[in-house]
């Protein structure tokens, strides 16, 4: 090609029109409602999108009796587009799990929905059954939840709790109610509704467990075989890692936390003690100020009470722990300031309440969302969810 041809056809491509980037509606709200207050109409502000993304539209409604909960979330995404999609989780009667969910990029402000309407119907004229259960919807609690009678065609009681994640934010809704079916399964498997994640626990106590991980490319030193370490063992809580830097492609495959789990003792259940401590793990925030007092198992000797903060790898998080332990020693992770990629700090209550006295003011709230695999957190005897 000659360099006049080539510098004609770079001519030409620089006069071609620039596909501008979207505007698109930009809003978001998590809500809880009188049902009475459905259908909803509501504005937005707007952003602009990087270029080549759209415009999304997400609506969820979870009703239960009385009471809706509200997710909005409307702004740019890279995602395809994908036309209206509106599915039923859990169709009632009783509880409803409704969602819908749209991506565009044909003009600005396609993402225009500004109603619940098309989700909307109108509840539920089916008479009485004979099952009652509680029934609570909740930020916080459903320790209050008023029992009543469910509609006809409920056959279970359900209980658990959803946890909603959009970037950075997230919020658990507490889950009393009656179903049509049984067990842990109101969002009919789906686990992300447009940009929000969902997970949904309805384990009424046992075993709680608190998994913190990270994978991806580090500057640490390569080591043979992973790593596991128990920094407090049983009874009481159990504080465990597992670490491994490799230098092979993809070598770090670990994929479940089993690489952790088979490699913990598994000793039989101890029998219980005298001492009685409360008992609490919380990613969420502080525990409550009244939380469930159990009976710890033979061998501990004192209870524990402090908060854990682990930073690296993508994840920031402070957790709030109580429980059971065999030493008077205030860490629980044998003052261990790094486990892998994780840099941790953990402070006593008491060593907080010192802080708090010399600085004169109240401790932040801690509050976060922790996932994937590395570090487990485990106490023995559990908590109510709800």
């Amino acid at each position: 090609m000659s360099p006049a041809l080539r510098l004609a056809l770079l001519g030409a491509t620089l006069m071609l029109p620039r596909v501008q980037a979207l505007i698109c509606q930009r809003g978001t709200d998590n809500s809880l409602r009188n049902v009475s207050e459905l259908p909803l109409e509501w504005t937005t502000g707007v952003e602009e999108c990087e270029d080549g993304w759209g415009c999304q539209d997400t609506l969820i409604l979870i009703e239960n009796g009385p009471q809706v909960y509200v997710v909005i979330n409307k702004g740019c995404t890279p995602v395809a587009d994908q036309d209206v999609l509106i599915r039923e989780h859990s169709a009632g009667p009783g509880l409803t799990v409704l969602s819908y969910t749209r991506v565009c990029r044909e003009k600005d402000k396609c993402n225009s929905m500004s109603t619940s309407l098309p989700l909307w119907t109108l509840p539920s004229t089916a008479g009485p059954s004979s099952l009652r259960c509680p029934v609570c919807l909740s930020t916080e609690d459903c320790k209050s939840a008023t029992e009543l009678t469910c509609p006809a065609g409920s056959t279970h009681c359900y209980r658990g709790a959803i946890r909603l994640r959009e970037g950075d934010s997230f919020s658990i809704l507490r889950v009393q109610g009656c179903t049509s079916q049984a067990g842990c399964n109101l969002l009919n498997g789906i686990q992300k509704i447009g940009p929000i994640e969902m997970r949904e626990d309805c384990s009424p106590g046992g075993h709680k467990s608190i998994i913190v991980g990270s994978k991806g490319c580090s500057k640490g030193r390569t080591q043979d075989a992973p790593r596991i370490t128990v920094h407090s063992g049983p009874p009481g809580v159990l504080v465990a890692s597992y670490a491994h830097f490799c230098s092979s492609n993809r070598c770090n495959g670990a994929s479940n936390t089993n690489v952790l789990l088979n490699s913990l003792p598994r000793p039989a259940a101890p029998a219980p003690g005298n001492l009685q401590c409360p008992i609490c793990v919380n990613i969420f925030g502080s525990c409550p100020e009244n939380p469930k007092t159990i009976i710890c198992p033979n061998g501990t000797t004192h209870c524990y009470s402090g908060y854990i903060k682990i930073q690296g790898g993508g994840i920031h998080s402070e957790l709030n722990i109580q429980g059971c332990v065999t030493q008077a020693s205030s860490s629980l992770l044998n003052d261990a300031r790094k486990i892998g990629v994780f840099s941790v700090i953990e402070t006593s209550e008491e060593e907080l309440e010192d802080l708090i006295l010399q600085a004169g003011a109240a401790p932040v709230p801690l509050l976060a969302w922790v996932v994937g695999l590395g570090l487990s957190l485990a106490v023995w005897c559990g908590m109510p969810l709800c």
